[in-house]
């Protein structure tokens, strides 16, 4: 083998290696529940904070303060039924204004799947599409595009596999909360009864879990209300400064689903 062809080939194989190196580097692996991301990567100490509302906003001023207190970008994900609140006009400028992810929960928070039944389906997909739809053109009216939110959570954070496919259809990707730590409990009232979990008791779930599990809260889509029923007088969002700060002496930062996934 003559010297030019053997340093053709060492480069080739360099360039080959340096090739895969980097598209390693940059692939990330998500977790999929009928369809939908439930989860980021689970290699990196990323948590995304998520907020759903269907109206409700008394958390409004202790979250904005304490994600700007901590640097930290949240995504809130609102019903059209939100969004055309005169009281949320202002809520949606000034959190689009302070750089956090704005996106869509569902136009009338519909059901659209059997609680009893998963794969039996409330909705058509013409009601589907227009709901959806519909809630994109009261974001419109904000100056928020499809392209500035193509994550999509469903109206009660339930769908199935056919609710997945065609979010795809309107260039969406479904996302959901990544379950385990019970913070979605954080809507339940006294009344519920068993069912009821107070913030504390969710607050210390969420701990364990990171210290429990082999990647902890890795790739984590942190779901906590927004705002919740008046009969719940104690709070979640009034612990995520607190939660915030554990999280961070764990290594943790808190990036928008947006970051998260792309």
């Amino acid at each position: 083998m003559n010297k030019k062809l053997f340093i053709l080939i060492v480069a080739s194989i360099l360039t080959l290696t340096c090739r895969c190196k980097q598209k390693k580097e940059i692939t990330k692996e998500f977790e999929y529940i009928h369809g939908g991301i439930v989860r980021g990567d689970k290699n990196e100490k990323k948590i995304a904070l998520v907020f759903t509302s269907d109206g409700y906003d008394d958390g409004y001023e202790t979250v904005r303060t304490t994600l700007k207190k901590h640097n930290a970008k949240g995504s809130f994900f609102f019903t059209g039924n939100a969004y055309r609140m005169s009281k949320f006009k202002t809520i949606v400028n000034t959190l689009k204004d302070d750089g956090h992810y704005l996106g869509a929960h569902s136009d009338k928070h519909l059901l659209y799947c059997s609680w009893e039944k998963r794969d039996s389906l409330l909705v058509t997909k013409s009601e589907y599409i227009e709901d959806v739809e519909n809630n994109y053109i009261e974001m419109q009216k904000f100056g928020i595009a499809k392209t500035d939110a193509p994550y999509y959570i469903p109206p009660f954070e339930y769908y199935n596999d056919t609710i997945s496919a065609w979010t795809r259809e309107l260039d969406l990707q479904l996302v959901n909360f990544t379950a385990g730590t019970g913070s979605n409990a954080d809507y339940t009232v006294p009344s519920m009864g068993e069912k009821y979990r107070d913030s504390k008791t969710i607050y210390n779930n969420i701990l364990k879990y990171e210290s429990e599990k082999p990647y902890g809260l890795n790739g984590f889509m942190l779901l906590i209300h927004f705002g919740v029923d008046a009969e719940r007088t104690d709070k979640l969002y009034n612990l995520m400064d607190s939660l915030m700060t554990d999280l961070e002496n764990k290594g943790y930062s808190f990036v928008s689903v947006k970051e998260l996934l792309e």
